[in-house]
Protein backbone atom coordinates (compact mmCIF):
# COMPACT_ATOMS: atom_id res chain seq x y z
CA UNK A 1 0.00 0.00 0.00
CA UNK A 2 1.25 3.53 -0.72
CA UNK A 3 2.29 5.44 2.36
CA UNK A 4 0.51 8.61 3.37
CA UNK A 5 1.96 12.09 3.23
CA UNK A 6 2.80 13.50 6.63
CA UNK A 7 1.93 17.17 7.04
CA UNK A 8 2.78 19.45 9.94
CA UNK A 9 0.14 19.63 12.65
CA UNK A 10 0.07 23.41 12.66
CA UNK A 11 -2.75 25.72 13.58
CA UNK A 12 -4.46 28.28 11.41
CA UNK A 13 -1.80 30.28 9.55
CA UNK A 14 -1.64 34.03 9.66
CA UNK A 15 -2.41 35.70 6.35
CA UNK A 16 1.22 36.86 6.01
CA UNK A 17 2.66 33.41 6.77
CA UNK A 18 0.32 31.78 4.30
CA UNK A 19 1.27 34.05 1.41
CA UNK A 20 5.01 34.34 2.12
CA UNK A 21 5.84 30.62 1.89
CA UNK A 22 8.11 29.82 -1.12
CA UNK A 23 5.73 27.18 -2.48
CA UNK A 24 3.08 29.85 -2.97
CA UNK A 25 5.15 31.52 -5.67
CA UNK A 26 6.00 28.25 -7.37
CA UNK A 27 2.23 27.81 -7.70
CA UNK A 28 2.04 31.24 -9.32
CA UNK A 29 4.21 30.04 -12.20
CA UNK A 30 2.29 26.78 -12.48
CA UNK A 31 -0.94 28.78 -12.53
CA UNK A 32 0.28 30.52 -15.67
CA UNK A 33 0.75 27.08 -17.23
CA UNK A 34 -2.88 26.14 -16.45
CA UNK A 35 -4.42 29.42 -17.52
CA UNK A 36 -2.71 29.73 -20.89
CA UNK A 37 -4.40 26.85 -22.80
CA UNK A 38 -7.81 27.07 -21.12
CA UNK A 39 -9.17 30.06 -23.08
CA UNK A 40 -7.53 28.86 -26.28
CA UNK A 41 -9.98 25.93 -26.42
CA UNK A 42 -13.02 27.92 -25.23
CA UNK A 43 -13.50 31.69 -24.99
CA UNK A 44 -10.71 32.89 -27.31
CA UNK A 45 -11.40 30.04 -29.71
CA UNK A 46 -14.99 31.27 -30.13
CA UNK A 47 -13.72 34.52 -31.70
CA UNK A 48 -11.61 32.62 -34.22
CA UNK A 49 -14.59 30.43 -35.11
CA UNK A 50 -16.96 33.39 -35.44
CA UNK A 51 -14.50 35.12 -37.76
CA UNK A 52 -14.74 32.04 -39.99
CA UNK A 53 -18.56 32.45 -40.21
CA UNK A 54 -19.40 29.36 -38.15
CA UNK A 55 -22.95 29.56 -36.71
CA UNK A 56 -23.48 30.32 -33.01
CA UNK A 57 -24.85 26.89 -32.12
CA UNK A 58 -21.75 25.19 -33.56
CA UNK A 59 -19.43 27.75 -31.95
CA UNK A 60 -20.71 27.01 -28.44
CA UNK A 61 -20.43 23.27 -29.06
CA UNK A 62 -16.89 23.40 -30.45
CA UNK A 63 -15.76 25.90 -27.82
CA UNK A 64 -17.03 23.45 -25.20
CA UNK A 65 -13.89 21.40 -25.79
CA UNK A 66 -13.01 22.68 -22.34
CA UNK A 67 -15.61 20.22 -21.04
CA UNK A 68 -12.76 17.72 -21.27
CA UNK A 69 -11.56 19.26 -17.99
CA UNK A 70 -14.74 18.02 -16.33
CA UNK A 71 -13.85 14.38 -17.05
CA UNK A 72 -10.20 14.41 -16.01
CA UNK A 73 -10.94 12.06 -13.11
CA UNK A 74 -11.24 9.24 -15.69
CA UNK A 75 -7.49 9.15 -16.36
CA UNK A 76 -6.33 10.73 -13.07
CA UNK A 77 -5.43 7.29 -11.55
CA UNK A 78 -2.62 7.07 -14.11
CA UNK A 79 -1.01 10.14 -12.54
CA UNK A 80 -1.25 8.62 -9.05
CA UNK A 81 0.13 5.20 -9.90
CA UNK A 82 1.84 5.32 -13.30
CA UNK A 83 5.18 6.63 -14.54
CA UNK A 84 6.14 7.75 -18.03
CA UNK A 85 9.25 5.91 -19.32
CA UNK A 86 10.96 8.97 -20.81
CA UNK A 87 10.16 11.23 -17.84
CA UNK A 88 10.88 8.94 -14.85
CA UNK A 89 13.95 10.90 -13.71
CA UNK A 90 11.78 13.91 -12.96
CA UNK A 91 9.55 11.97 -10.58
CA UNK A 92 5.86 11.21 -10.82
CA UNK A 93 4.39 14.71 -10.49
CA UNK A 94 7.00 16.61 -12.49
CA UNK A 95 7.23 13.88 -15.14
CA UNK A 96 3.53 13.89 -15.91
CA UNK A 97 3.43 17.68 -15.76
CA UNK A 98 6.23 18.17 -18.28
CA UNK A 99 4.64 15.57 -20.58
CA UNK A 100 1.32 17.42 -20.48
CA UNK A 101 2.98 20.79 -21.09
CA UNK A 102 4.75 19.40 -24.14
CA UNK A 103 1.41 18.05 -25.35
CA UNK A 104 -0.21 21.47 -25.04
CA UNK A 105 2.66 23.11 -26.92
CA UNK A 106 2.48 20.62 -29.81
CA UNK A 107 -1.33 20.81 -29.91
CA UNK A 108 -1.41 24.61 -30.16
CA UNK A 109 1.01 24.48 -33.07
CA UNK A 110 -1.24 21.84 -34.63
CA UNK A 111 -4.29 24.13 -34.32
CA UNK A 112 -2.32 26.90 -36.02
CA UNK A 113 -1.38 24.60 -38.91
CA UNK A 114 -4.82 23.05 -39.45
CA UNK A 115 -7.06 26.14 -38.84
CA UNK A 116 -10.91 26.02 -38.80
CA UNK A 117 -10.95 25.67 -42.61
CA UNK A 118 -10.37 21.95 -42.00
CA UNK A 119 -13.00 21.88 -39.30
CA UNK A 120 -13.17 18.17 -38.44
CA UNK A 121 -9.41 17.85 -38.00
CA UNK A 122 -9.30 21.18 -36.20
CA UNK A 123 -11.84 19.97 -33.65
CA UNK A 124 -9.78 16.84 -33.00
CA UNK A 125 -6.61 18.84 -32.40
CA UNK A 126 -8.56 21.22 -30.14
CA UNK A 127 -9.72 18.25 -28.07
CA UNK A 128 -6.10 17.10 -27.80
CA UNK A 129 -5.07 20.48 -26.37
CA UNK A 130 -7.98 20.37 -23.92
CA UNK A 131 -7.03 16.81 -22.89
CA UNK A 132 -3.40 17.77 -22.29
CA UNK A 133 -4.46 20.94 -20.47
CA UNK A 134 -6.67 18.88 -18.18
CA UNK A 135 -3.84 16.38 -17.58
CA UNK A 136 -1.56 19.24 -16.62
CA UNK A 137 -4.18 20.46 -14.14
CA UNK A 138 -4.39 17.01 -12.52
CA UNK A 139 -0.63 17.02 -11.95
CA UNK A 140 -0.57 20.61 -10.65
CA UNK A 141 -3.44 20.04 -8.21
CA UNK A 142 -1.82 16.91 -6.83
CA UNK A 143 1.52 18.70 -6.54
CA UNK A 144 -0.09 21.61 -4.65
CA UNK A 145 -1.82 19.35 -2.13
CA UNK A 146 1.35 17.32 -1.52
CA UNK A 147 3.82 20.18 -0.96
CA UNK A 148 1.97 22.01 1.83
CA UNK A 149 -0.49 21.38 4.70
CA UNK A 150 -4.21 22.20 4.29
CA UNK A 151 -3.82 25.39 6.34
CA UNK A 152 -1.72 26.82 3.50
CA UNK A 153 -4.00 25.82 0.64
CA UNK A 154 -5.97 29.09 0.54
CA UNK A 155 -2.77 31.05 -0.05
CA UNK A 156 -1.45 28.52 -2.56
CA UNK A 157 -4.56 28.79 -4.68
CA UNK A 158 -4.50 32.60 -4.43
CA UNK A 159 -0.98 32.79 -5.84
CA UNK A 160 -1.89 30.04 -8.30
CA UNK A 161 -4.82 32.23 -9.35
CA UNK A 162 -2.44 35.15 -9.88
CA UNK A 163 -0.42 33.07 -12.34
CA UNK A 164 -3.56 31.53 -13.82
CA UNK A 165 -5.02 34.93 -14.56
CA UNK A 166 -1.77 36.13 -16.05
CA UNK A 167 -2.09 33.13 -18.36
CA UNK A 168 -5.64 34.22 -19.15
CA UNK A 169 -4.33 37.74 -19.77
CA UNK A 170 -1.96 36.42 -22.42
CA UNK A 171 -4.34 33.93 -24.06
CA UNK A 172 -7.38 36.20 -23.72
CA UNK A 173 -6.71 39.93 -23.84
CA UNK A 174 -3.40 39.84 -25.67
CA UNK A 175 -4.68 37.27 -28.16
CA UNK A 176 -7.82 39.31 -28.91
CA UNK A 177 -5.88 42.54 -29.38
CA UNK A 178 -3.38 40.81 -31.66
CA UNK A 179 -6.30 39.35 -33.66
CA UNK A 180 -7.03 42.85 -34.98
CA UNK A 181 -3.53 42.95 -36.48
CA UNK A 182 -2.27 39.43 -37.29
CA UNK A 183 -3.73 36.06 -38.27
CA UNK A 184 -5.18 33.74 -35.63
CA UNK A 185 -2.80 30.95 -36.67
CA UNK A 186 0.16 33.20 -35.84
CA UNK A 187 -1.36 33.98 -32.44
CA UNK A 188 -1.66 30.29 -31.57
CA UNK A 189 1.99 29.72 -32.49
CA UNK A 190 2.98 32.54 -30.11
CA UNK A 191 0.82 30.97 -27.38
CA UNK A 192 2.68 27.69 -27.91
CA UNK A 193 6.01 29.47 -27.48
CA UNK A 194 4.75 30.97 -24.18
CA UNK A 195 4.41 27.42 -22.78
CA UNK A 196 8.20 27.25 -22.60
CA UNK A 197 8.13 29.43 -19.45
CA UNK A 198 6.15 26.96 -17.29
CA UNK A 199 8.14 24.05 -18.73
CA UNK A 200 11.33 25.60 -17.34
CA UNK A 201 9.54 26.02 -13.99
CA UNK A 202 8.67 22.32 -13.96
CA UNK A 203 12.28 21.34 -14.58
CA UNK A 204 13.55 23.53 -11.72
CA UNK A 205 10.98 22.88 -8.96
CA UNK A 206 11.32 20.08 -6.42
CA UNK A 207 9.39 16.82 -6.52
CA UNK A 208 7.09 16.25 -3.50
CA UNK A 209 8.58 13.91 -0.90
CA UNK A 210 5.99 11.14 -1.21
CA UNK A 211 6.70 7.41 -1.02
CA UNK A 212 4.35 5.12 -2.96
CA UNK A 213 5.06 1.40 -3.09
CA UNK A 214 4.33 -0.57 -6.24
CA UNK A 215 1.41 -2.98 -6.15
CA UNK A 216 2.35 -6.66 -5.91
CA UNK A 217 -0.16 -7.81 -8.54
CA UNK A 218 -2.34 -6.54 -11.36
CA UNK A 219 -5.47 -7.06 -9.26
CA UNK A 220 -4.03 -5.06 -6.35
CA UNK A 221 -2.94 -2.31 -8.76
CA UNK A 222 -6.46 -2.01 -10.15
CA UNK A 223 -7.95 -1.90 -6.66
CA UNK A 224 -5.53 0.75 -5.40
CA UNK A 225 -5.70 2.97 -8.49
CA UNK A 226 -9.34 2.67 -9.56
CA UNK A 227 -11.56 1.29 -6.79
CA UNK A 228 -10.04 2.55 -3.53
CA UNK A 229 -10.04 6.28 -4.43
CA UNK A 230 -13.80 6.18 -4.96
CA UNK A 231 -14.84 3.89 -2.10
CA UNK A 232 -12.55 5.66 0.38
CA UNK A 233 -14.60 8.86 0.25
CA UNK A 234 -17.81 7.03 1.22
CA UNK A 235 -16.04 5.08 3.96
CA UNK A 236 -14.78 8.26 5.61
CA UNK A 237 -17.97 10.35 5.42
CA UNK A 238 -20.75 7.77 5.32
CA UNK A 239 -23.18 7.34 2.44
CA UNK A 240 -25.65 10.08 3.40
CA UNK A 241 -23.13 12.89 3.98
CA UNK A 242 -20.96 11.75 1.07
CA UNK A 243 -23.87 11.83 -1.40
CA UNK A 244 -25.11 15.23 -0.19
CA UNK A 245 -21.57 16.59 -0.38
CA UNK A 246 -21.07 15.29 -3.92
CA UNK A 247 -24.40 16.76 -5.02
CA UNK A 248 -23.45 20.12 -3.50
CA UNK A 249 -20.08 20.03 -5.28
CA UNK A 250 -21.84 19.16 -8.53
CA UNK A 251 -24.09 22.23 -8.60
CA UNK A 252 -22.70 25.13 -6.55
CA UNK A 253 -20.56 26.55 -9.38
CA UNK A 254 -23.19 26.46 -12.12
CA UNK A 255 -23.63 30.29 -12.17
CA UNK A 256 -19.90 30.80 -12.75
CA UNK A 257 -19.23 27.95 -15.16
CA UNK A 258 -22.20 28.80 -17.37
CA UNK A 259 -20.75 32.17 -18.39
CA UNK A 260 -17.09 31.35 -19.04
CA UNK A 261 -17.57 29.22 -22.15
CA UNK A 262 -18.20 29.96 -25.80
CA UNK A 263 -21.34 32.06 -25.26
CA UNK A 264 -19.64 35.18 -23.90
CA UNK A 265 -17.52 36.03 -26.94
CA UNK A 266 -20.53 36.20 -29.29
CA UNK A 267 -22.48 38.06 -26.58
CA UNK A 268 -19.88 40.83 -26.36
CA UNK A 269 -19.72 41.07 -30.14
CA UNK A 270 -23.52 41.25 -30.38
CA UNK A 271 -23.40 44.09 -27.85
CA UNK A 272 -21.38 46.06 -30.40
CA UNK A 273 -17.86 45.89 -28.96
CA UNK A 274 -14.69 45.41 -31.02
CA UNK A 275 -12.14 42.69 -30.28
CA UNK A 276 -9.76 45.30 -28.87
CA UNK A 277 -12.43 46.76 -26.55
CA UNK A 278 -13.43 43.29 -25.36
CA UNK A 279 -9.82 42.29 -24.81
CA UNK A 280 -8.93 45.50 -22.96
CA UNK A 281 -11.89 45.39 -20.57
CA UNK A 282 -12.52 41.68 -20.03
CA UNK A 283 -9.00 40.29 -20.28
CA UNK A 284 -6.73 43.13 -19.14
CA UNK A 285 -8.74 45.19 -16.68
CA UNK A 286 -10.85 42.16 -15.75
CA UNK A 287 -7.82 39.98 -15.10
CA UNK A 288 -6.42 42.40 -12.51
CA UNK A 289 -9.80 42.72 -10.83
CA UNK A 290 -9.82 38.93 -10.67
CA UNK A 291 -6.37 38.85 -9.12
CA UNK A 292 -7.57 41.18 -6.36
CA UNK A 293 -10.60 38.93 -5.86
CA UNK A 294 -8.43 35.80 -5.65
CA UNK A 295 -6.24 37.33 -2.94
CA UNK A 296 -9.37 38.46 -1.08
CA UNK A 297 -10.64 34.88 -1.22
CA UNK A 298 -7.32 33.51 -0.04
CA UNK A 299 -7.26 35.96 2.88
CA UNK A 300 -10.83 34.97 3.77
CA UNK A 301 -9.84 31.30 3.93
CA UNK A 302 -6.79 32.06 6.07
CA UNK A 303 -8.94 34.11 8.46
CA UNK A 304 -12.35 32.36 8.56
CA UNK A 305 -11.77 28.92 7.06
CA UNK A 306 -12.96 27.30 3.85
CA UNK A 307 -16.60 26.50 4.59
CA UNK A 308 -17.85 29.88 5.80
CA UNK A 309 -15.96 31.72 3.07
CA UNK A 310 -17.35 29.32 0.49
CA UNK A 311 -21.01 30.00 1.31
CA UNK A 312 -20.65 33.79 1.12
CA UNK A 313 -18.71 33.67 -2.13
CA UNK A 314 -21.20 31.33 -3.82
CA UNK A 315 -24.05 33.79 -3.25
CA UNK A 316 -22.06 36.86 -4.28
CA UNK A 317 -20.78 35.13 -7.41
CA UNK A 318 -24.27 34.15 -8.57
CA UNK A 319 -25.75 37.60 -7.95
CA UNK A 320 -22.94 39.22 -9.97
CA UNK A 321 -24.32 37.60 -13.16
CA UNK A 322 -27.25 40.04 -12.97
CA UNK A 323 -24.83 42.82 -13.95
CA UNK A 324 -24.95 41.52 -17.51
CA UNK A 325 -28.60 42.60 -17.66
CA UNK A 326 -27.35 46.19 -17.32
CA UNK A 327 -25.14 45.63 -20.32
CA UNK A 328 -28.11 44.32 -22.29
CA UNK A 329 -29.94 47.56 -21.48
CA UNK A 330 -26.95 49.67 -22.58
CA UNK A 331 -25.30 47.87 -25.52
CA UNK A 332 -22.04 49.35 -26.72
CA UNK A 333 -21.42 51.33 -23.51
CA UNK A 334 -17.91 50.65 -22.23
CA UNK A 335 -18.87 51.91 -18.76
CA UNK A 336 -21.55 49.21 -18.45
CA UNK A 337 -19.16 46.55 -19.75
CA UNK A 338 -16.58 47.67 -17.19
CA UNK A 339 -19.14 47.54 -14.37
CA UNK A 340 -20.32 44.06 -15.32
CA UNK A 341 -16.78 42.73 -15.61
CA UNK A 342 -15.75 44.36 -12.31
CA UNK A 343 -18.41 42.58 -10.27
CA UNK A 344 -18.39 39.26 -12.06
CA UNK A 345 -14.59 38.84 -12.24
CA UNK A 346 -14.01 39.91 -8.63
CA UNK A 347 -16.55 37.54 -7.09
CA UNK A 348 -15.77 34.68 -9.49
CA UNK A 349 -12.10 34.91 -8.50
CA UNK A 350 -12.93 35.30 -4.82
CA UNK A 351 -14.78 31.98 -4.96
CA UNK A 352 -11.66 30.15 -6.15
CA UNK A 353 -9.61 29.87 -2.92
CA UNK A 354 -12.52 28.70 -0.71
CA UNK A 355 -13.46 26.13 -3.36
CA UNK A 356 -9.97 24.68 -3.62
CA UNK A 357 -9.39 24.77 0.14
CA UNK A 358 -12.66 22.91 0.76
CA UNK A 359 -12.00 20.26 -1.89
CA UNK A 360 -8.46 19.80 -0.56
CA UNK A 361 -9.86 19.07 2.92
CA UNK A 362 -11.91 16.24 1.45
CA UNK A 363 -8.97 14.53 -0.24
CA UNK A 364 -7.17 11.49 1.16
CA UNK A 365 -3.49 12.01 0.38
CA UNK A 366 -3.06 8.37 -0.57
CA UNK A 367 -5.15 9.14 -3.68
CA UNK A 368 -4.37 12.82 -4.18
CA UNK A 369 -4.60 13.16 -7.96
CA UNK A 370 -7.57 10.84 -8.43
CA UNK A 371 -9.80 12.17 -5.66
CA UNK A 372 -9.07 15.83 -6.31
CA UNK A 373 -9.59 15.35 -10.05
CA UNK A 374 -12.95 13.70 -9.38
CA UNK A 375 -14.10 16.42 -6.99
CA UNK A 376 -12.88 19.30 -9.16
CA UNK A 377 -14.48 17.68 -12.21
CA UNK A 378 -17.82 17.53 -10.42
CA UNK A 379 -17.45 21.24 -9.60
CA UNK A 380 -17.27 22.08 -13.28
CA UNK A 381 -19.38 19.53 -15.10
CA UNK A 382 -22.91 20.92 -14.54
CA UNK A 383 -21.99 24.44 -15.61
CA UNK A 384 -20.12 23.05 -18.62
CA UNK A 385 -23.22 21.10 -19.65
CA UNK A 386 -25.33 24.25 -19.35
CA UNK A 387 -22.70 26.13 -21.34
CA UNK A 388 -22.78 23.44 -24.05
CA UNK A 389 -26.45 24.20 -24.66
CA UNK A 390 -26.05 27.95 -24.09
CA UNK A 391 -26.37 28.81 -27.77
CA UNK A 392 -29.69 27.01 -28.08
CA UNK A 393 -31.01 28.56 -24.84
CA UNK A 394 -30.05 32.06 -25.98
CA UNK A 395 -31.70 31.51 -29.36
CA UNK A 396 -34.89 30.48 -27.53
CA UNK A 397 -34.96 32.88 -24.54
CA UNK A 398 -32.47 35.60 -25.40
CA UNK A 399 -29.32 36.53 -23.49
CA UNK A 400 -31.34 38.03 -20.63
CA UNK A 401 -33.25 34.81 -20.02
CA UNK A 402 -30.02 32.83 -20.01
CA UNK A 403 -28.36 35.07 -17.41
CA UNK A 404 -31.42 34.93 -15.15
CA UNK A 405 -31.37 31.12 -15.33
CA UNK A 406 -27.72 31.09 -14.22
CA UNK A 407 -28.54 33.21 -11.15
CA UNK A 408 -31.49 31.13 -9.96
CA UNK A 409 -29.50 27.92 -10.45
CA UNK A 410 -27.71 28.72 -7.17
CA UNK A 411 -30.78 28.09 -4.98
CA UNK A 412 -30.51 24.26 -4.75
CA UNK A 413 -26.82 24.58 -3.85
CA UNK A 414 -27.54 26.92 -0.97
CA UNK A 415 -30.18 24.56 0.42
CA UNK A 416 -27.54 21.83 0.46
CA UNK A 417 -25.06 24.24 2.03
CA UNK A 418 -27.44 24.73 4.95
CA UNK A 419 -28.01 20.97 5.25
CA UNK A 420 -24.25 20.33 5.44
CA UNK A 421 -23.47 23.22 7.79
CA UNK A 422 -23.14 21.13 10.96
CA UNK A 423 -20.75 18.69 9.25
CA UNK A 424 -18.29 21.19 7.76
CA UNK A 425 -18.66 24.51 9.60
CA UNK A 426 -16.18 23.43 12.30
CA UNK A 427 -13.80 21.61 9.93
CA UNK A 428 -10.24 22.23 11.06
CA UNK A 429 -7.95 23.66 8.41
CA UNK A 430 -5.47 20.93 9.23
CA UNK A 431 -7.88 18.01 9.33
CA UNK A 432 -7.22 16.79 5.83
CA UNK A 433 -7.93 13.14 5.33
CA UNK A 434 -4.91 10.95 5.35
Amino acid sequence: MPTEVRVPATGKSSIWQAFSQPSAWTMCLLGFSSGLPFLLVSYTLSFWLKQNDIVLKDITMIASAGMTYAFKFVWAPLLDHGRLPLFMRLGRRRGWLLFAQLGVLVGLIGMAIVTPRQLSTFVMVTLWVAFMGATQDIAIDAYRIEIAPPSAQGALVATYSLGYRLGLLVSGALALIMADHIRWSQIYVLMAVAMIIPMITTLKMREPDVLRLSASSWREAMRESVIDPFTDFFRRYGWAIALLTLLFILIFKIPEQAIIGGIMGPFYRDMGFSNTEIGAVTKIYGIWIGIIGAFAGGAAVARWGAWRSLGVCIVLGAISNLLYLLLLAHPGHLSMLTLAISGQNFFEAMLGPPTVAFLSLLVNRQHTATQYALLSSLVNVSGKVLGFFAGGIVMALGYGGYFVITVFSVLPAMLLFVALWRRFSNESPTSSAS
